[in-house]
């Protein structure tokens, strides 16, 4: 069968080399269209600083149910701060270690009642016995060296009396003898020679006595200045004895005051050194109040003020006595005694809530305290407007405050509202749209 002539199309011409007009960014050069990436993100990176540090408002929207409006009211402030107190023993005695050693006995329990004088603790300590007897045979020596020295002046002074006692005697025995041997001779009944003998004995003694008196005389001075500081040293010897004497003394602990043990941890065989704390006795002197303040009244507390505190139900006046100025984790403590005495019923350990008066009350243009506080401190707040669908940020200033109240200073007026809950999240917005 024929098949008839066919005619194929070219179609690899006009139909797949179409030509494709070039766009606008391929008609730019390559320089032009860097300066023209890179100009836009420079305006791109102006818009987002202009955003994030330019003088527009920052907003925040809120539900109204989450924030708390309070007012600003001409009112009494009421200069009280809250205190929550612990009763504590008035006074507190401590005893720690002198010697140290190991703990051979242990005669008291915690919560007992004990007297002044009475054996607590026991200790053994032998290389302190050691010590103890090689110093007392180095005092022991001392002294009776200095009193041995005592006594030999003593002897010197009496020598010299009867040395002195001896020349006056043969003075007066050889006046006599020759007194009569003069008289003798001159009868001729002796001789010239006994006579002479006599007489030079006699100027010899007369001599001697005045070298002996004034040589008595140097030693009697000087153990007059001698016996005094031997007698010093005699009394100091004597207290370093007793002291040396006392370390043994010392390994056993005894109560200094009568009263309660209040703490001791102590168990047979353990070594405490010299320094360490023992334990604690608690004489029947009463009891006190002892409160944390926050640092922020650190300047407006005073010994004297007084507090009212709250005990089963009756308020107590009470008065502070001392204050401890140093402030660990924002807080500084304080002492108070009860006026009158010591409630009854009170107990070591005891809690109690009560009121401090820092001043008088008085007139003054107030706002409830609230959590707004802990994070702006009084600076700024978030006042209300009108018809409170928004709320401004606004510096103020403040000055007295309690728990209940904060005294306006400036900033605010009567009449206002402000947001007085917890500010977390706000530091950085200028204004809060309180949605309903």
């Amino acid at each position: 069968m024929a098949v008839p002539n066919l005619k194929i199309a070219d179609t690899s011409g006009a139909a797949m080399d179409q030509r494709l007009e070039p766009n606008l960014w391929t008609k730019w050069s390559l320089g032009f269209r860097v300066a023209a990436v890179g100009g836009g993100a420079a305006v791109f990176l102006l818009t987002v600083l202009a955003v994030m540090f330019g003088d527009s408002v920052r907003v925040l929207r809120v539900p109204a149910v989450q924030v708390t409006l309070s007012p600003v009211t001409q009112d009494v402030f009421h200069d009280l701060m809250p205190l929550r107190a612990k009763v504590v023993p008035r006074d507190t005695v401590y005893l720690d270690a002198t010697e140290g050693g190991r703990v051979e006995r242990v005669l008291v329990e915690p919560g007992e009642m004990v007297t002044a004088g009475q054996r607590l603790i026991e200790f053994g300590n032998t290389n302190l016995q050691l010590q103890v007897i090689q110093q007392e045979s180095q005092l022991n020596q001392a002294i009776s060296q200095l009193q041995q020295n005592e006594i030999a002046l003593e002897q010197n002074a009496i020598s010299n009396a009867r040395a002195l006692a001896d020349v006056d005697y043969n003075i007066v025995r050889l006046t006599r003898s020759s007194e009569r041997r003069t008289a003798l001779a001159a009868r001729g009944a002796a001789s010239s020679e006994q006579r002479d003998a006599v007489a030079d004995e006699l100027t010899y003694y007369k001599g001697l006595r005045p070298t002996q008196a004034e040589s008595n005389q140097r030693q009697a001075h000087l153990r007059a200045r001698l016996l005094p500081s031997i007698h010093d040293q005699l009394e100091k010897l004597q207290q370093n004895l007793e002291v040396v004497r006392g370390k043994l003394d010392n390994l056993v602990v005894r109560a200094p005051v009568a009263g309660r043990v209040t703490d001791i941890d102590l168990k047979i065989g353990e070594n405490r050194n010299p320094g360490q704390r023992l334990a604690e006795i608690t004489p029947d002197t009463g009891y006190k109040l002892s409160a944390d303040v926050d640092e922020f009244y650190v300047a407006r507390i005073r010994t004297g003020q007084q507090a009212d505190m709250d005990i089963n139900g009756r308020s107590v006046p009470a008065r502070i006595t001392r204050i401890y100025p140093q402030v660990k984790d924002g807080r500084f403590t304080v002492d108070m005694s009860f006026e009158g005495g010591d409630p009854q019923g009170l107990v070591a350990g005891q809690a109690m809530q009560g009121k401090l008066s820092l001043g008088d009350a008085r007139a003054a243009l107030v706002l409830a305290a609230g959590a707004f506080l802990e994070r702006t401190g009084g600076d700024w707040v978030f006042v209300a407007n009108e018809d409170g669908t928004a709320a401004e940020r606004r510096r103020i200033k403040i000055g007295r405050r309690n728990s209940e109240q904060v005294e306006i200073i400036q900033g605010l007026k009567a009449g206002e509202q402000v947001i007085t809950s917890d500010y977390t999240g706000y530091e950085r917005v200028d204004r809060i749209n309180l949605s309903r």
